[in-house]
């Protein structure tokens, strides 16, 4: 199928409904990551930082820089009218931060799970000025300075600092109602789940001929990015001798992007675009197969022998 074709597929990728419920779950997904963190946490954090350092590096590192590597090699194989906004996409997917999907796979991946809740808010904090630094940069190196497809950075900035109120109004909660804010962070996790659940129950019958003529290329970039993040990102910490319980901890965290944040970015930022169908396929992809990527890593990971890495030193 040519890439014109592909084009009259997408415009009803998203129908009005589903963006007005995608934007609110991702509002109360946010909501309950703030509402899961405590002075206390950052106290701990801060006392022994080289967990967040090291994942803020993979984060904003490797998962920008595979994407782009990714979108070259893979993506540009197809018709240019068709892989440039496939691309914006597929750029913006790996310069978002951490999801709260990665904390629940931290847990039955016998990682450590606070260090994965404050990777997590880390990265989302941080998000508001790395997630359109590296957008810009890659996206330069991607679109000529004349191209029609634009990267609004400053759409995208307005995006993420509102998407990041209800962080804060979550922590603040917590502060103040522990109780409730114990209950609000249950909440936004089922919410998360709820929102791959969504797209699985009612987004793919839907598309159903859009996914079955979506090229190959397109899938591996949609599915290569998670894996292949995860893998590197487990291989950098094993070769620097961290603790094998940190080192699945900050695989997962670099590999699980918050999908559902870069849908709600796309769906906020380029409403009105007729491009809008394309730039959402990766996004939209890549959510609903971290999930089965991220099932298969944690059983490879669950093999870890606990006893024999409680006797291995840990400093974070």
């Amino acid at each position: 199928m040519t890439g014109g074709s592909l084009i009259v597929l997408t415009q009803t990728v998203v129908t009005e409904f589903e963006q007005v419920l995608l934007v609110g779950l991702v509002f109360v997904i946010m909501f309950g990551l703030g509402a899961g963190l405590t002075p206390r946490d950052f106290r701990s954090a801060l006392r022994r930082p080289w967990g967040l350092i090291i994942g803020f590096v993979t984060q904003f590192g490797i998962m920008p820089l595979l994407a782009y590597l990714l979108v070259i090699a893979v993506l540009f194989q197809l018709p240019r009218e068709y892989a440039a906004p496939v691309a914006l996409g597929a750029l913006l997917m790996g310069c978002v931060p951490a999801g709260t999907t990665s904390n629940i796979f931290t847990y039955f991946s016998k990682g450590n799970l606070a260090l994965s809740v404050i990777m997590t808010t880390n990265s989302t904090l941080w998000a508001i000025l790395m997630t359109p630094l590296v957008l810009a940069f890659y996206g330069s190196l991607v679109f000529d300075a004349d191209s029609e497809l634009q990267i609004p950075i400053l759409n995208i900035v307005v995006t993420l600092a509102t998407l990041l109120i209800p962080v804060v109004a979550g922590m603040i909660l917590r502060r103040y109602s522990a109780n409730i804010g114990a209950v609000m962070e249950l909440l936004g996790g089922f919410f998360g789940l709820f929102f791959i659940v969504f797209l699985m129950a009612t987004w793919v019958p839907r598309n159903w001929a859009l996914l079955t003529s979506t090229p190959w290329q397109t899938y591996l970039v949609a599915i290569g990015l998670g894996l292949f993040g995860i893998a590197i990102a487990y291989a950098i910490a094993r070769a620097i001798r961290m603790h094998p319980m940190n080192a699945r901890t900050i695989g997962l965290e670099t590999g699980i992007q918050n999908g559902p944040l870069a849908i709600a970015i796309v769906l906020l930022t380029f409403a009105g675009s007729p491009d809008i169908g394309l730039i959402l396929i990766v996004p939209a992809l890549y959510s609903l197969f971290i999930v089965i990527v991220s099932t298969v890593v944690t059983f490879y990971f669950r093999r870890a022998n606990l006893a024999e890495e409680q006797k291995i030193p840990n400093l974070l």
